[in-house]
């Protein structure tokens, strides 16, 4: 059975009543490894194994790149993360296989399953499926998230965007279907957040210059890591990464003027 963490053992982590065992997704936020919360790093320390998705084994995805930065020892397992078009035999196959390894870290006698995942383990995260997964195979594992932080709020720090004020909304969609969409909420929503843009940059940089948005709004990628870029949006053009965060603010022409 692999360690979690410095320190930790299997009965630091408080169990469910009766001595159940326990599925728990760790945010670890958008990739620096100051954003990881306090605690974050107790549940990975007391967990009996910490899991990371990867695409391949033979490389070392972002979730274990914060975690290693924390001292936190993972296990790699594989998930289809570049894959596209719904649920793919790959992606099935891979959901199915880690609800495998999580089942038999349980019948080797662990406790606590902990996953790490970038972000917020609730927010277009993988570990949805995941927890869907065991939960049909192991119904009586509890499942827990412990939140983190996610690109949108990282972006808005970085780059001093107020995401709400008042009585504005906020919508959150992933382009990956296209921009009309993207479109759409900019009709009816306040801010518009847009998450996996990469491929349609050029698409985005257009309805944004057609609706007026383009001068107030901001372009984030690879936040807190080497390489980070934090831009206007008027400087977005082509591809760009997959895993891009766009910021559109609600328009504001007063000191307090969406206040109800």
């Amino acid at each position: 059975m692999s360690g979690g963490g410095s320190g930790g053992t299997a009965g630091d982590i408080e169990t469910a009543p009766g001595g159940g065992r326990r599925l728990i997704g760790v945010g670890l936020g958008p990739g620096d490894p100051e954003l990881v919360t306090v605690k974050a790093l107790r549940v990975l320390r007391e967990a009996d194994v910490v899991l990371a998705p990867v695409m391949t084994l033979d490389e070392r995805g972002r979730a274990e790149a914060v975690a290693d930065a924390h001292g936190i020892e993972v296990t790699r397992v594989v998930f289809a993360l570049n894959d596209r078009g719904g649920v793919t035999e790959r992606r099935a196959a891979a959901w199915d296989d880690a609800a495998g390894r999580v089942a038999a870290e349980f019948a080797d006698g662990a406790r606590a399953v902990a996953f790490v995942t970038i972000g917020d383990p609730n927010v277009y995260s993988t570990f949805t499926y995941l927890a869907q997964t065991v939960r049909a195979a192991l119904p009586e594992v509890i499942v827990e998230t412990v939140p983190g932080i996610t690109a949108m709020q990282d972006l808005a720090a970085r780059s001093a965007t107020v995401l709400a004020e008042g009585t504005e909304s906020v919508a959150l969609l992933p382009l990956t279907g296209g921009v009309e969409s993207f479109r759409r909420a900019l009709e009816t929503c306040d801010t518009v957040v847009a998450y996996k843009f990469g491929g349609v940059a050029s698409e985005v940089h257009e309805v944004l210059k057609e609706t007026g948005r383009l001068d107030d709004a901001v372009y984030g990628a690879r936040l807190g890591l080497p390489g980070e870029d934090v831009r206007v949006a008027r400087d977005i053009h082509g591809p760009l990464p997959y895993l891009s965060t766009l910021l559109v603010p609600g328009r504001r022409d007063t000191r307090g003027g969406k206040l109800r």
